[in-house]
């Protein structure tokens, strides 16, 4: 991006920041975000609130790949904010997997991809960021600035302290190509030596998937300079069933980052978009998560997998749409239990760990020094047995704490008070709480994430 366009969108979101301010100072008692897009997976309604529209909050501001970093407003997704960059050669440091998730949203919430084995959550890639406070008033906060305390306890908040406008990144210098290898493994404690030795070596990406208990890929990516050929997993061809089909693949950088975003992974089978003809029927550009997000919401609101459910005679169906991080040590034992006892799959297999021992965020805890895995697994769990709401998610989250995890909370939650307080830190998010929102304009955390009863 050149100065005269630089300057020019920051004149424009100063402008547009200014409105915001005087919009929330107007607004009434409870306020929430008017938005087209969200990859929260929670059952919430937003009645009595003003929605403050935050939608034109989407530009890239400037990308300064000499200084290393990205700068952008909240509500813009990483599909443009990853446009913008490459055009400079550089990408985030983390990309999280799906081109409809918000940089805002990545920030305020949690967000993982291959890369974070080296460089830790989102949220640790970030250098500085605007946020809009309950009353009105717009706070710069940066690791060291007066404000520390909120950019180290903005994220996991998900809107409860303040809503970030503007954000700026640490940026990767990168190459035109990824090269990947995927191994496959039978037993899951040679897997995740495996991976855990990845995770020691100079390779750029790290990931894995869990076809079946005793068969999981090991993928490992490397930027190269050429490559022999390239793959295309945009249309026709699908990218997880390749895993198990090749030992070697070859893809360009911007589409290594997209791999998972044309089937959501593999959720698109759920919507019959997997089927060569739907395919043909959907066409390339509506192959991607912003699609299948919509169609999963109308899904949610109608209920037709839950009427399908009754009519094959099932008695219960559950949606287990959720992202855990396990220690190590304890991964093993988590996965054999995810198979056993709730049975979905594939599961995505991520490692991260903390990026800056130094750094410490509050409502999202992980230990120094220790290497996490990321499972995550997102389906509808039936059954010919009569379950009580939430009895898979509250199994997994049982066993989570069990095992010394800790669970995103993008989608639905069961925790009781006491227990969710005791994982997300209640002393630190009670004095940001305190301090940023004491009218309680927002919603509490554990009012807004966790059902109740």
């Amino acid at each position: 991006m050149n100065l005269q366009s630089t300057l020019s969108s920051r004149s424009a979101y100063e402008t547009k920041k200014d409105l915001l301010s005087q919009q929330m100072r107007a607004a009434g008692a409870s306020v929430g975000l008017a938005k087209d897009t969200s990859n929260l997976f929670r059952d919430r309604t937003d009645a009595g609130k003003t929605l403050l529209d935050v939608r034109d909050f989407n530009q890239v501001l400037a990308v300064d790949p000499e200084a290393g970093w990205i700068e952008a407003e909240g509500m813009t997704p990483y599909s443009a904010v990853v446009d913008a960059a490459l055009a400079h050669g550089v990408i985030p440091t983390v990309v999280p997997e799906l081109k409809s998730i918000t940089i805002g949203g990545a920030a305020a919430g949690v967000g993982i991809e291959s890369s974070s084995f080296r460089y830790g959550l989102v949220h640790e890639t970030l250098l500085e960021m605007d946020v809009l406070l309950a009353d009105g008033s717009v706070v710069t906060c940066t690791p060291d600035n007066e404000h520390s305390d909120l950019f180290f306890g903005l994220p996991n908040s998900y809107g409860t302290l303040g809503y970030a406008l503007r954000l700026r990144v640490k940026a990767l210098p990168v190459k035109p190509y990824v090269r990947l290898t995927h191994r496959v493994f039978s037993d899951p404690a040679s897997f995740f030596d495996a991976l855990a030795s990845a995770c020691e070596s100079d390779t750029d990406f790290v990931d894995g998937t869990a076809f079946e208990p005793d068969r999981l890929y090991l993928s490992t990516g490397r930027f190269a300079d050429e490559a022999p050929y390239t793959s295309d997993y945009t249309y026709q061809q699908i990218y997880y069933r390749s895993i198990a089909e090749r030992r070697e693949d070859f893809l360009t950088t911007h589409d290594y980052i997209w791999r998972w975003d044309t089937d959501w992974f593999w959720c698109s089978k759920n919507l019959m978009a997997q089927h060569p003809i739907v395919r043909r029927i959907l066409g390339r550009k509506r192959l991607n998560s912003v699609s299948y997000t919509k169609l999963m919401r109308l899904n949610s609101k109608y209920g037709l997998t839950r009427t399908l459910g009754r009519i094959a005679g099932m008695k219960s169906s559950e949606s287990v749409i959720q992202d855990v991080d396990i220690p190590l040590d304890r991964a093993a034992e988590f996965l054999a239990f995810l198979f056993r006892e709730v049975g979905i799959k594939p599961v995505w297999i991520c490692p991260v760990r903390r990026y800056d021992e130094n750094r410490t965020f509050p409502l999202y805890p992980m230990r120094p020094r220790v290497l996490y895995i990321n499972f995550g697994f997102w389906d509808r769990v039936f059954s010919r047995e009569t379950h009580p709401p939430g009895h898979f998610n509250r199994l997994i989250e049982r066993k989570v704490a069990d095992l010394g995890g800790i669970k995103s909370l993008y989608s639905n939650s069961y925790y009781d008070p006491e227990t969710f307080w005791s994982i997300y830190d209640r002393s630190a998010y009670d004095r940001l709480k305190a301090k940023y929102d004491p009218r309680g304009r927002l919603k509490d955390l554990y009012g807004k994430c966790v059902l109740r009863g």
